[in-house]
C-alpha cells in the first residue's frame, strides 16, 4: 500500500501567543512549533498499517513555510516514515486551499491507498481540511476514528460519537481517515531514527506550481485581538451561610446571572 499522512505544524500549547503589530496575524517570533498532537496518532497508525502490510510505504506530507515545516517532517521520518514531502506555502493558508494543495500533490504522486490526518488541528480547531480533502480525492472518509483494522476488502473503523457510543464503518480503499486520541500510542523517535532522518532528502513542491490562485482563498484574516483580562477572583469569608448569602448577592447584582 501507498500510505500518505497529512500533518500540520502548530504552536506548542505552552507557547504564549502575541499579536503582530498590524493585528492581522500572530507574531511567530519565539514560537515553539510541534506536530499537531492528533496528527501523531495518524502517523503511528500509518506505521502500524505498513507493518501489517509488508512492502507498503508511508509518506508524510505537509504545507507551510518549508524551512520551518521541514522540522516536523523530519520528526515523522525519525518515527519511521519512509519519505517526506513539503508544500512550500505561505503562512495563513486557509483550509480550502490547503486541502486542494494536499490533494494535488497526492494525486501527482500516483494516489494513495490510505490517507491519514488528525481529526483536527489544535491551533484553529477547524476540523475542515480532511473533509475538504476527500472531496478533491473523491474518496470515502471517516473522522474521529479510535479503532482501525485492515482486511483484503478494505478497512474497518470505529469512531466515537456523542454519549460515549461508537459507530462502525467498512470502507473500500482509497480512503481518508481522521485519527482521534485513543487510536494508538504514538512511538518516540529513536536516536538511530533521528540520525537517519537528518540525512533524508525532503521533496519540496512550490505552492505556486500547483496552479491554485490567490482568489481561491476563501477565508480572509481580519483583526486579531487577545481576550480581555479576567477580573480578579473574589474570596468569600465567613461561615457557609454567610458565604452562600454573599454568593447569591454577587450573582444577582454583579454577574446578573440570577
Amino acid at each position: 500500500m501507498k500510505i500518505f499522512v497529512c500533518i500540520k505544524q502548530v504552536p506548542d500549547t505552552e507557547t504564549k501567543m502575541k499579536i503582530s503589530p498590524d493585528a492581522n496575524s500572530i507574531d511567530t517570533t519565539g514560537v515553539k512549533w510541534v506536530i499537531n498532537p492528533y496528527d501523531e496518532y495518524a502517523i503511528e497508525e500509518a506505521l502500524k498499517c505498513r507493518e501489517a502490510s509488508p512492502g507498503s510505504q508511508v509518506y508524510i506530507l505537509s504545507a507551510g513555510p518549508s524551512k520551518r515545516v521541514s522540522e516536523s517532517l523530519r520528526t515523522a521520518l525519525a518515527m519511521g516514515a519512509d519519505e517526506g514531502l513539503v508544500i512550500n506555502a505561505p503562512e495563513g493558508l486557509d483550509c480550502f486551499s490547503t486541502a486542494r494543495a494536499l490533494a494535488a500533490v497526492i494525486t501527482s504522486e500516483g494516489g494513495a491507498s490510505l490517507v491519514f490526518t488528525g481529526k483536527l488541528a489544535i491551533d484553529d480547531n477547524a476540523s475542515s481540511v480532511s473533509r475538504m480533502l476527500v472531496e478533491f480525492l473523491k474518496a470515502p472518509h471517516v473522522t474521529v476514528v479510535s479503532k482501525l483494522s485492515i482486511s483484503p476488502e478494505g478497512v474497518s473503523v470505529e469512531r466515537d460519537i456523542e454519549g460515549g457510543s461508537k459507530e462502525i464503518f467498512a470502507l473500500k480503499t482509497p480512503a481518508v481517515i481522521g485519527a482521534n486520541k485513543g487510536l494508538n500510542t504514538p512511538r518516540y523517535a529513536s536516536l538511530p531514527g533521528i540520525m537517519k532522518a537528518k540525512k533524508k532528502v525532503l521533496k519540496e513542491i512550490e505552492f505556486a506550481s500547483l496552479n491554485i490562485s490567490a482568489s481561491d482563498q476563501k477565508v480572509r484574516l481580519s483583526q486579531f485581538s487577545l481576550p480581555p483580562e479576567k477580573p480578579a477572583v473574589k474570596m468569600l469569608s465567613g461561615d457557609s451561610t454567610a458565604q452562600a448569602s454573599e454568593l447569591i448577592k454577587l450573582l444577582r447584582d454583579e454577574a446578573k446571572a440570577l
